[in-house]
């Protein structure tokens, strides 16, 4: 059966409140499974502002566009009811592990900044907590948020990799 494609984008559809999953099942804006759904977006297009700061041979380039197409799959993943799969975390972990393993250990609190692209890791970072945080509150969570979870500490990582070269800014415990 061929697809469907989208061929109005002014619906009407969520005039009243609701919105359509896609199996075409209604469920209120304000359902934590939107409001995940939302915060994955959102970090995708946070992720795809990071992307534009990176110098085109940036390594990174590629990284954070495989993190765009598997932000979508979660997308797809949650706004299917699970019928689709959640990307896997394991390359996460491998990635976090190769890019900390060249930075000094961290002795204090870092203040998210420094260059324009750390600062946008910084702020892809926060994005992702905060849907990690609405996954939560959805019922198949587990896998969602444990990607998630994984991405967050990647993206921490990377912030501190783009802002190599540059003074830290650090905040001890007071």
């Amino acid at each position: 059966m061929p697809r469907k494609r989208i061929t109005s984008v002014v619906t009407r559809g969520g005039d009243k409140g609701q919105t359509s999953l896609a199996d075409g099942s209604r469920i209120s804006k304000c359902d934590p499974r939107i409001h995940t759904i939302g915060a994955v977006d959102e970090l995708n297009s946070f992720t795809g502002a990071l992307i534009a700061e990176l110098a085109q041979d940036s390594p990174y380039r590629e990284m954070l566009g495989r993190l765009q197409q598997e932000l979508f799959d979660l997308g797809a993943h949650l706004a299917t009811l699970a019928a689709t799969p959640a990307p896997d975390h394991q390359w996460l972990e491998d990635a976090v592990t190769m890019l900390n393993s060249s930075l000094p250990p961290l002795t204090e609190f870092v203040i998210p900044g420094g260059t324009r692209q750390a600062a946008g890791a910084h702020i892809c970072r926060t994005v992702c907590r905060r849907a990690e945080r609405h996954c939560w509150e959805v019922a198949d969570a587990g896998q969602p948020a444990r990607y998630l979870n994984r991405l967050s500490d990647l993206l921490f990582v990377l912030a501190r990799v783009l802002n190599s070269g540059v003074e830290p800014q650090w905040r001890g415990l007071q």
